[in-house]
């Protein structure tokens, strides 16, 4: 069956409305996850606009819902060291009772890590030091002890305790669409693939046809990893339209729908939605 997911980016919004519109995803059965992005600036809109933190926000999140599985799609490596996010995920997994999927992606953004001094780096700097930083992450969530020497990281023995709730770990969602790194990190180590805004049911298809082939490759069981994809919910559309949109997409073999809300953020829309994918799901 397929499962929809709510997505509130935290650009030009209140916290309340934020907060309203997970708890009332949380108490539809139809929404099965609640995602943010993990970003400093707006993406869309006024870039001197407003955006909240996305691990502090969703730790909060986190304690206001009980059931939705949660996350940030997805967190940028560049801005932190692996082993932080791996220590920030076991604790939110453990807050969350374990309702935690770990977003990563290779970051892209260039307004923020400039303004932040952030190196940010070329695209193939970008994809070495991602794939470094999975890989490093992975290790920390599952074995006692991690040593790595790469080129942007190095650990010695390092460890990460107490592990979160979810075994053999928290599960790994990667974000992108590119063919050659992206879809090969994540036949090594995702369980979810999301391809973001996909221009068509046959682009997506596409992705898919690449990512099968990394997984042949790797020796991975392709079957293992979840795909998702996003579908722009802006504050006037018709339910019954982006339910559709839905099921096209899931009939290509998205197991996933992420609808990402453009604002305002507003509770009342969320029910109509469910009601809408409950119809066509039938």
């Amino acid at each position: 069956m397929t499962e929809y997911a709510v997505k509130t980016p935290p650009q030009h919004g209140a916290w309340t409305d934020y907060l309203d519109v997970w708890r009332a995803a949380d108490e539809i059965e139809t929404f099965s996850y609640a995602w943010h992005f993990d970003h400093f600036y707006p993406l869309i809109g006024d870039p001197n606009g407003t955006c909240l933190e996305s691990w502090t926000m969703l730790a909060a999140l986190a304690q206001a819902t009980t059931r939705i599985r949660i996350g940030s799609m997805v967190n940028g490596m560049h801005y932190r060291h692996p082993a932080v996010t791996a220590n920030s995920a076991a604790t939110l997994d453990i807050i969350s009772g374990g309702r935690l999927t770990l977003g990563l992606g290779a970051g892209w953004f260039e307004p923020e890590s400039q303004a932040y001094g952030i190196p940010l780096g070329t695209i193939r700097e970008r994809m070495d030091r991602f794939e470094e930083g999975v890989e490093v992450i992975d290790s920390l969530l599952t074995n006692e002890t991690t040593t790595f020497a790469g080129k942007y990281y190095q650990l010695t023995e390092a460890r990460c305790e107490p592990k979160g709730v979810q075994a053999p770990r928290i599960p790994i969602v990667i974000g992108g669409a590119g063919r050659k790194r992206t879809l090969r990190v994540v036949a090594r180590f995702a369980q979810q693939w999301d391809a973001l805004f996909p221009k068509s049911t046959a682009e997506f298809r596409e992705l898919d046809a690449v990512l099968k082939e990394h997984c042949a490759k790797v020796g991975r069981d392709e079957s293992e990893i979840k795909r998702s994809v996003h579908v722009a919910w802006a504050d006037d559309a018709d339910p019954k339209k982006l339910a559709e949109e839905a099921a096209e997409y899931a009939a290509a073999g998205a197991e996933q729908i992420v609808f990402s809300m453009r604002g305002p953020y507003r509770a009342a829309v969320v029910e109509p939605l469910a009601n809408a994918l409950e119809a066509v799901r039938g």
